[in-house]
C-alpha cells in the first residue's frame, strides 16, 4: 500500500518542494493551503510526473476550526494519513506593540495551535499502525530570541521543543519526528513578513528546493533536527552556546531591524 502524506502550506516555498519530494518516492500527497488554483497545478503535475494521487483540500490555518475540518473531511473520504507535514506558518517584522496584535495572534495559531492539533489528530492513528511519522517545519530562529520578531522566534521555538519532546516519546513505536530547521531562503517568506526592508546581509539564501531536499533525507534518516547548511548549523550550535544571551539577543535584534 502506498504511503499517503499530507503536507500543510503545499502551495509555494518549502513546503510546495517537500510535496515533489515525497511524489517522486512514489507517495500520494494530500495538498493543504489557502489557494485552489496553486494547488490544482501542483496536484495536476505531481500526478502527471509521478502518476500518484494527489489531492487537495483549501483550507485557512489561521482559523482555528481548520485543523478539525481537514481531519474531518479526510476520514469521511476513508483516507488514511501515514505522514504529517506541518510546514505551513508565517512571521512578521516589527516591534511587538507596533504590529496588530490579533496578526500575532494569527502567527500563534497557524505556527503552534494548528501544528499542534493537527499532530493530536492524526499521530494516534500513526502510533495504533506503528508507522509512519511528522515533519515539523521550524527554523534556525527557534535557536535564538527575535528582537523585532518576537512571536515569529517563540513560535519557532514551541516547534523546537515540541518536535525534540516527541521524538524521545515516540522513540520504538515505529513513529519517527524531525524538526527541519532552515535559515534564510528563497521564498515569498519575506514578501508576507516584510523582510525585504530589513538590512541586508551577505548570508547566502538556501532554495527552496535544497532545503526540502535536505529536510525530507533527514526525515527519512530518523533524525530528530535537520539543519541544512554550514551557516546555520554554526548559528544553532556553536553561536548560541558560545555567545552571551545578551550578545546574541543584540545581534538578533540588529539582524531583524527594519530599515
Amino acid at each position: 500500500m502506498k504511503e499517503t502524506v499530507l503536507i500543510t502550506g503545499a502551495s509555494s516555498g518549502i513546503g510546495l518542494e517537500l510535496a515533489r519530494c515525497f511524489a517522486a518516492e512514489k507517495s500520494n500527497v494530500i495538498l493543504v493551503a489557502r489557494s485552489t488554483d496553486a494547488l490544482e497545478k501542483l496536484a495536476a503535475e505531481l500526478r502527471t510526473r509521478h502518476q500518484i494521487e494527489a489531492l487537495v483540500v483549501t483550507a485557512d490555518l489561521s482559523q482555528a476550526d481548520a485543523a478539525q475540518k481537514i481531519f474531518a473531511e479526510l476520514q469521511g473520504r476513508g483516507t488514511v494519513v501515514d505522514v504529517l507535514v506541518n510546514n505551513a506558518g508565517f512571521g512578521l517584522h516589527g516591534g511587538f506593540t507596533e504590529l496588530p496584535l490579533h496578526r500575532q495572534l494569527e502567527i500563534i495559531q497557524v505556527n503552534v495551535a494548528a501544528l499542534v492539533e493537527l499532530t493530536g489528530l492524526f499521530l494516534p492513528g500513526m502510533i495504533q499502525r506503528q508507522r509512519g511519522g511528522i515533519l515539523n517545519v521550524g527554523s534556525v530562529a527557534g535557536f535564538l530570541p527575535g528582537p523585532n520578531m518576537a512571536v515569529y522566534y517563540a513560535s519557532k521555538a514551541f516547534v523546537l521543543s515540541f518536535s525534540e519532546a516527541l521524538h524521545e516519546e515516540l522513540r520504538g513505536t515505529g513513529v519517527r519526528v524531525t524538526d527541519l530547521c532552515p535559515g534564510p531562503t528563497e521564498s515569498n517568506f519575506s514578501q508576507v513578513a516584510r523582510s525585504h526592508r530589513v538590512r541586508q546581509t551577505r548570508a547566502r539564501k538556501m532554495s527552496a528546493a535544497e532545503v526540502a531536499r535536505i529536510g525530507h533525507e533527514d526525515f527519512r534518516a530518523g533524525k530528530c533536527l535537520s539543519l541544512p547548511g554550514a551557516q546555520n548549523k554554526i548559528l544553532a550550535g556553536a553561536v548560541t552556546r558560545l555567545l552571551p544571551r545578551a550578545v546574541v539577543r543584540k545581534l538578533a535584534g540588529h539582524y531583524n531591524k527594519l530599515k
